[in-house]
C-alpha cells in the first residue's frame, strides 16, 4: 500500500508524518515535493495525505488583500501543485486525508475562504509558539469522524492561526473547537465519491502530549488506512 504524502519543508516534520502512517505496517510513503517536480509519483499511490506548513498564497482563495501583519513566506508554487495533488486524487477516486494547512487548502479549493488570522485572543489558544498548545474539541453527531472516533468530546493539540471562514461547495464541518472554529470537515454528501477526512490538528504529534493513541491521533489514522484497503478492494 502506498500513500503520497505532500512535503512540509521540514524533514523532522515530515518523518513525523512517515512514522505515524508506518506505524500502521504495510505502508510505503511517497514524498510529493513541487522542488522534485514529481506529482506524477501519485499514479502509483492509493491514498494521499496533505500535510501542515505555511499559509496559502490568498489569492487561492479569491482574496486580494493580506489581513495580518505577519504575513510572508507564501509559497505560490507548493500552493498550485498541491491542488493539482488534490485534483488528481479526485480523478483517481483515492481516499484523501487533510492535515491543519492540508485541510485549509481542501476548504479552498472548494470554494471557501479563510480567516486570514484569528486575532489575540483566540492564537492565545490556538497558535503555535514554544510547543503545541492543546484545546477541547466537540464533535458532531452522525459523521464520519464521530463514527471513526467514537466519542463526543476530547483533547487535541493546535498550531495554527488561521481557520477556515466560509466552508467549501460540498463540505460540511464535523468537528469544532470551543469558541467555534471548525476543526474538520468531511463530504456533506459522501454518496459517490472517494473517501474524504481533514482536521485542523496534527494527529502525526498528538505523541508529544503522549496521546499517540488517543483517538484523535490513532483512530484517524486508522480510518483513513480502512477506507484506503476499500478503494483498493473496490478496484480489483
Amino acid at each position: 500500500m502506498k500513500i503520497g504524502l505532500t512535503y512540509t519543508y521540514s524533514e523532522k516534520k515530515h518523518q513525523n508524518y512517515v512514522k505515524w502512517l508506518e506505524n500502521h505496517g504495510e505502508i510505503e510513503v511517497i514524498k510529493l515535493d513541487v522542488m522534485d517536480n514529481n506529482l506524477d509519483q501519485l499514479a502509483n499511490c492509493d491514498g494521499l495525505v496533505m500535510s501542515g506548513g505555511r499559509d496559502i498564497h490568498p489569492k487561492f482563495y479569491k482574496s486580494k488583500k493580506l489581513d495580518y501583519r505577519e504575513a510572508k513566506d507564501f509559497d505560490e508554487n507548493r500552493d498550485q501543485f498541491e491542488i493539482s495533488a488534490f485534483k488528481l486524487a479526485q480523478e483517481k477516486q483515492i481516499p484523501v486525508l487533510g492535515i491543519c494547512r492540508g485541510m485549509q487548502l481542501i476548504n479552498c479549493i472548494l470554494g471557501g475562504n479563510l480567516k486570514q488570522d484569528l486575532g489575540k485572543a483566540l492564537n492565545k489558544i490556538h497558535r503555535f509558539e514554544t510547543n503545541d498548545k492543546a484545546h477541547g474539541l466537540n464533535i458532531e453527531s452522525n459523521t464520519t469522524i464521530s463514527k471513526a472516533l467514537q466519542v463526543e468530546r476530547c483533547v487535541v493539540n493546535s498550531a495554527h492561526h488561521q481557520a477556515i471562514k466560509k466552508i467549501g461547495k460540498g463540505l460540511k464541518a464535523n468537528c469544532k473547537s470551543d469558541d467555534g472554529i471548525i476543526e474538520g470537515i468531511e463530504w456533506d454528501d459522501p454518496s459517490g465519491k472517494s473517501f474524504l477526512l481533514a482536521v485542523q490538528w496534527h494527529p502525526e504529534r498528538m505523541f508529544g502530549f503522549h496521546l499517540e493513541n488517543s483517538p484523535v491521533a490513532k483512530a484517524i489514522r486508522e480510518r483513513f488506512i480502512e477506507e484506503i484497503k476499500k478503494s483498493i478492494a473496490n478496484k480489483k
